[in-house]
């Protein structure tokens, strides 16, 4: 049997982690919901923006506040005017240095990355 030729994309995807002990003090999903965060002005509205629970993005920040020195963001309560969420300089500067780690690592691997992925099927 012939079958029918697919087109397939490869990708390649960093996925830094950093522990403190035991837990990730910082990685991707931390670093999404901190964007998204930066983009909506809201915890609600990052949670919604990235498809996961308020209680999961809450979570996410919650844990990263407490592996840091000081926390990433800094949140207003609700009222008549609402509430709203906005990163601390630590939480602007963990987004930065978390993708400048990114795409130090994708220059500095680029050629072995175009070798593996010549290996794979077209």
């Amino acid at each position: 049997m012939v079958y029918p030729s697919r087109q397939m994309k490869s990708k390649v995807q960093f996925r830094l982690r950093v522990y403190r002990d035991d837990a990730i003090a910082i990685g991707p999903g931390k670093i999404a919901v901190l964007e998204a965060v930066a983009e909506t002005g809201s915890i609600s509205a990052a949670a919604r923006l990235l498809g996961m629970s308020y209680r999961r993005a809450w979570m996410l920040i919650d844990e990263m506040n407490q592996a840091l020195v000081s926390p990433a963001v800094n949140t207003a309560a609700g009222g008549s005017r609402g509430g709203g969420t906005a990163l601390t300089p630590v939480g602007e500067e963990v987004v930065r240095h978390y993708r400048a780690i990114e795409n130090a690592a994708k220059l500095a691997t680029a050629a072995d990355i175009r070798a593996l992925t010549r290996l794979l099927v077209p």
